[in-house]
């Protein structure tokens, strides 16, 4: 319990005190005119209250990721809730805020194109291809989990082919409707389930008096069934994500940093959404650790349902919530990955739209780009969860991780202090070329070469960087009007 509590307070701490200092090195300046306001189309650029953008982006990036991610990550043990909370503070609200900061001062691009500014034509042309199949890969993940947790409310009723159709259908019209239409008005809706879900789950927990597992030298360790397939490094930093660090995020900033009217609330809103999301996943860490009896009755349980941490999440729900309670509760866990799914594909649709300068004001013009996505992310349904589920976190990791190196590049060209990026740069580069070296679906060699490979990569990227450094090579700090102009996007018809 201690471990626990202490956790949500540094994290809350961390949106107090770290991201005024992160805030100060963005130099958010609410004088300056936001996108929002300057290239208003009535679609996607279009001013929206920052309450309303805040809810918009926690319910865009809590996906299953701090739900699902969070429990199948307490199976590693204690060691779970320190990479939550010093993921989320240092890196992942880091990420967050820079990208969806970058995103206002380049005139709301998206992150492919951002990336493409700070990295180079070569890198941006791989992020643009690489970006849309993440996000294809992530819409697919959130039509598949949702539907399979409401298949599990409606047995008799609605089977999962059904529910299947039913959230495809809603993420076509969310996808090409402005976004006030429908994201805009059913958001609180479903923000209010999902913090219920949180909150409620969290309260009957302490309430049962189920006992949550302590941090300590003891439990410094890894808990993990099949320790030697799975050790800590880089496993555990994979699968926990959205309550950590994830790149999906990245593609969700920029679409708030055309909402946005003034800078000063990408704070509350970038920033501030992942502190949240941590906290979503401390507490579904803390249930999937306590609820079983410990994190290795949490091991038996997710063998015996072959991982599958919706069956967890609906036994959970019952038991802690009954009927009513718990229709609540799932409700909330089916509006988390929904509220991604679908400005997923919005994003997808946006980074082709903007890499082909493809003008978006007509609903023609949105169909053209979202029927191939949509037709691509169906064939995705078809294909095991848990193989889309495993590609997509090394990819998003991988999203990340240049995210990082692209920020870093921005800080070091405006004389800033680019080390807040580049040690979290340095290590989830370690992590991602350890993982796919040694994963199941990736090369399977030994895990000490793997890790060593890993390791060598992210000293390689250091030094490249600093002769890049040292040359002064990197673009330097310009003022939003002083952009590209190659890679400015299209304004509306």
């Amino acid at each position: 319990m201690i471990t626990f509590i202490t956790g949500i307070v540094l994290l809350l701490l961390g949106y107090a005190f770290y991201s005024r200092f992160i805030e100060r090195l963005a130099g958010a300046d609410p004088a300056r005119p936001t996108p929002a306001t300057t290239m208003t189309d009535g679609v996607d650029y279009l001013p929206l209250p920052w309450w309303r953008v805040f809810l918009i982006q926690f319910l865009n990036i809590a996906g299953l990721g701090p739900i699902f991610g969070a429990i199948s990550g307490a199976l590693w043990g204690p060691v779970a809730f320190l990479w939550i909370v010093l993921g989320s503070i240092f890196a992942g609200a880091v990420h967050d805020y820079f990208s969806g900061m970058l995103s206002i001062k380049h005139r709301g691009l998206s992150i492919t194109e951002i990336v493409g500014i700070y990295l180079g034509p070569a890198v941006k042309h791989f992020m643009r291809g690489f970006t849309v199949v993440l996000m294809v890969l992530v819409g697919a993940v959130f039509i598949t989990g949702p539907a399979q947790i409401l298949a599990g409310i409606t047995p008799g009723f609605a089977n999962m082919t059904f529910w299947v159709g039913v959230v495809f259908a809603y993420y076509v019209l969310a996808t090409v409707l402005p976004i006030d239409k429908i994201i805009g008005r059913l958001y609180p809706l479903f923000g209010f389930a999902l913090f219920f879900m949180a909150f409620s789950l969290i309260i009957a927990l302490f309430v049962k008096g189920l006992p949550i597992p302590e941090l300590t030298s003891e439990n410094f360790r890894n808990f993990h069934h099949l320790p030697a397939s799975f050790p800590v490094f880089p496993m555990m930093f994979i699968t926990i994500a959205c309550g950590a660090i994830s790149g999906f995020h990245a593609t969700q900033s920029p679409l708030m940093a055309r909402c946005i009217t003034n800078e000063r609330y990408g704070r509350r809103v970038f920033y501030g959404a992942m502190i949240t999301e941590g906290v979503v996943a401390m507490i579904w860490a803390a249930i999937g650790m306590s609820f079983f009896g410990g994190v290795r009755e949490l091991n038996a349980a997710m063998v015996a349902n072959q991982g599958n941490a919706a069956v967890v999440v609906n036994q959970v729900a019952h038991t802690l919530l009954g009927g009513f309670g718990a229709l609540l509760a799932l409700l909330g866990v089916v509006a988390a990955p929904i509220t991604s799914g679908d400005t997923a594909f919005r994003g997808a649709r946006l980074i082709v739209a903007d890499f082909l300068k493809f003008k978006q004001g007509s609903i023609r013009n949105r169909l053209l780009i979202s029927i191939p996505l949509f037709a691509a992310g169906f064939i995705l349904t078809r294909i095991d969860f848990a193989i889309i589920w495993r590609y997509f976190a090394w990819a998003n990791q991988t999203l990340a991780t240049v995210v990082l190196w692209a920020v870093t590049v921005y800080l070091a060209g405006a004389k800033k202090a680019w080390a807040v990026t580049l040690v979290p740069a340095l290590f989830m580069t370690a992590v991602i070329i350890s993982y796919i070296l040694m994963a199941p679906e990736g090369l399977q060699l030994p895990y000490g070469l793997s890790v060593t490979v890993g390791v060598g990569a992210a000293a390689a990227a250091l030094a490249v960087f600093e002769w890049f450094r040292r040359k002064n090579a990197f673009l330097p700090d310009l003022p939003q009007e002083e952009a590209p102009a190659a890679t400015l996007p299209s304004v509306a018809e």
